[in-house]
């Protein structure tokens, strides 16, 4: 029998899809995200779930190892997106390799079989699902999740987008491209890109959807955005993003936010996080496309670690504070 099968109760092998979630300080949604993966249909093939964590200390480790879940650990200054994904495939036995963000949770009971049937029926590559908002989603977010991930599907998609928040892989592609580890984000596009141009198929997938949960402060989605526009100048080095793109574009989505939100009575509610938002998503792709050519140790830290650059931030502003308050005593 491969490695890569499991055998059932009556002797069989199955192909095994292996679940790869990689987590820093997941412990809000992994309960649930988890409980939704052993929630799933698989009536044709098993299932396991690899966790690479790279230093949680919020009970992230103690919720996985409740369900099972096989945890592998990648140190914090090693951390990349590619990098993380490598550990979790080399440590896991899957045909296929699942990647799922610690922050998703399934929409349905079908969602993973919907998103590897290409995979394993078709022979399709690679396959990425629907990304849906929730309570928490920002306006402008949920309008950004409804455009680049609709409710129609395209089985042989002729561009290279891809996420991986929900995205599947079949393991002889990862083993012949890997992803790469040396970018600041869009590790999923890039090897979307390697698939494509050696002939190999990309598949969406609207009816295996997940629920994306970015509970994100202002400043962590400048960062985003900014991270993710370092490496697409590494993926599409002609495409440059000015001073006057920012202005564009800031004007242009700002005013089909506000309309769409005006449509479903919210623009009130709404106005200024969407001014927000689309201040944070441009800017922060304007800075991302400046800095390409050289990204710190400092500023990895920064697109890796935002939260935690923030927690530091404000442990500092608040010693400041002490001594201030102490000094007039």
């Amino acid at each position: 029998m491969a490695e890569s099968e499991v055998t059932t109760a009556g002797g069989s092998a199955r192909p095994a899809v292996s679940v790869i979630i990689r987590t820093y300080n997941e412990a809000k949604y992994l309960d649930e995200l988890l409980s939704g993966i052993a929630a799933q249909e698989r009536a044709d093939f098993d299932v396991e779930v690899v966790l690479v964590d790279s230093g949680s200390t919020d009970g992230t480790l103690d919720i996985a190892r409740r369900h099972g879940a096989r945890i592998v650990h990648i140190r914090k200054e090693d951390f990349t997106f590619g990098r993380s994904l490598n550990v979790g495939c080399r440590a896991a036995a899957g045909l296929v390799f699942v990647m799922i963000s610690g922050h998703c949770v399934p929409a349905s009971p079908t969602w993973l079989k919907e998103l590897v049937r290409p995979l394993l029926d078709d022979g399709v590559s690679c396959s990425y699902g629907r990304q849906i908002g929730r309570d928490t989603t920002k306006f402008s977010e949920g309008q950004l999740l409804a455009k680049y991930f609709p409710e129609y599907s395209k089985p042989k998609q002729e561009g290279f987008f891809c996420n991986n928040a929900n995205a599947a892989v079949r393991r002889e592609v990862w083993e012949r491209f890997a992803y790469n580890e040396e970018l600041t984000g869009l590790e999923d596009m890039y090897l979307a890109r390697q698939i494509q141009e050696s002939g190999g198929t990309l598949s969406y997938v609207a009816s295996a959807g997940v629920f994306h949960i970015h509970d994100e402060s202002w400043r962590q989605v400048r960062v985003r955005y900014e991270r993710e526009a370092v490496a697409l100048q590494r993926i599409l080095p002609n495409v440059h993003f000015n001073l006057l793109d920012f202005l564009v574009y800031f004007v242009t989505a700002s005013f089909q936010d506000i309309l769409a939100a005006a449509r479903i009575g919210r623009l009130g509610r709404e106005f200024g996080a969407i001014l927000k938002f689309r201040s944070m998503q441009y800017w922060g792709t304007y800075r991302g496309s400046r800095r390409h050519r050289l990204v710190s140790a400092a500023q990895k830290h920064t697109y890796f670690y935002a939260k935690d650059v923030e927690r530091e931030k404000y442990v500092k502003e608040k010693d400041r504070c002490f001594v201030a308050h102490e000094g007039q005593q």
